[in-house]
């Protein structure tokens, strides 16, 4: 489906080593990020509605809470109207999470699970719920994890082009997705009843690193992807280690 004001759920990634959101390049009918490698990341989530509902999330073509190769029929995060989510990592339990981070393909966890055919995405599947009449109780759909980080967040995905995937072949894909260190993320369960079969929002973005993406057309050389006119007495931000001598 298109992006557009409609979309019920609005997705960003935020690059979590460095606080920035990343921006989005839109090229040939796909919106690209360009990511970092080794870099922890995030994706933001916000339901635009006022009424709940379900996201499947998929990363590398695999559900980021069951670790299924990903289907928009199977398990997501439920969102209260008007919240945001941001969901760090692969789910492993109802208390904690492993880090997604940028990682060189073949060390995706996508890819170390025989699965590398899908990596370099990130996509959602959005179902509204089932509006229940009062004497109508039907079977409840299995539990599903209910994200509660609340955040701000703003642009849209956008589902690709299909002329585009010829273009994209023409770069071999350099960035996937890994399975970090494990951190606390407690969600809790709840029921939720589709209101269809079919989901009413399909988005993804695409990803790669600076130099992949600006060989295939994406970004103009030199990439320069926060770019600052002056120094700033408060970037932001926490004390990082000093980089090695040697």
């Amino acid at each position: 489906m298109p992006s557009s004001a409609s979309d019920l759920v609005e997705m960003d990634v935020i690059d979590r080593d460095n606080g920035q959101w990343l921006p989005e390049y839109r090229h040939r009918g796909q919106d690209w990020i360009a990511g970092v490698p080794g870099h922890r990341y995030a994706v933001r989530l916000t339901n635009t509605t006022g009424q709940r509902v379900l996201v499947v999330l998929s990363v590398d073509g695999v559900n980021a809470v069951t670790g299924q190769t990903a289907a928009p029929s199977q398990a997501g995060y439920v969102l209260e109207p008007w919240e945001t989510a941001e969901i760090a990592g692969w789910r492993k339990s109802l208390d904690d999470v492993a880090q997604f981070l940028f990682t060189d393909l073949p060390d995706s966890y996508a890819a170390r699970t025989g699965r590398p055919d899908d990596v370099g995405v990130i996509g959602i599947a959005v179902f509204r719920e089932r509006q229940l009449r009062p004497l109508y109780s039907p079977m409840p759909s299995p539990p599903v994890a209910s994200g509660r980080a609340r955040e701000q967040a703003a642009s849209k995905a956008a589902a690709p082009a299909a002329a585009d995937s010829a273009m994209a072949e023409s770069a071999p894909q350099r960035l996937g997705t890994g399975h970090g260190q494990r951190e606390w993320a407690p969600v809790g369960q709840t029921e939720f009843v589709r209101a269809s079969r079919s989901p009413q929002q399909l988005s993804q973005l695409r990803y790669d690193d600076a130099d992949t993406l600006a060989a295939i057309g994406v970004l103009t050389r030199p990439y320069t992807p926060y770019a600052r006119t002056a120094p700033r007495a408060f970037p932001e931000g926490f004390v990082a280690d000093p980089p090695n001598r040697w």
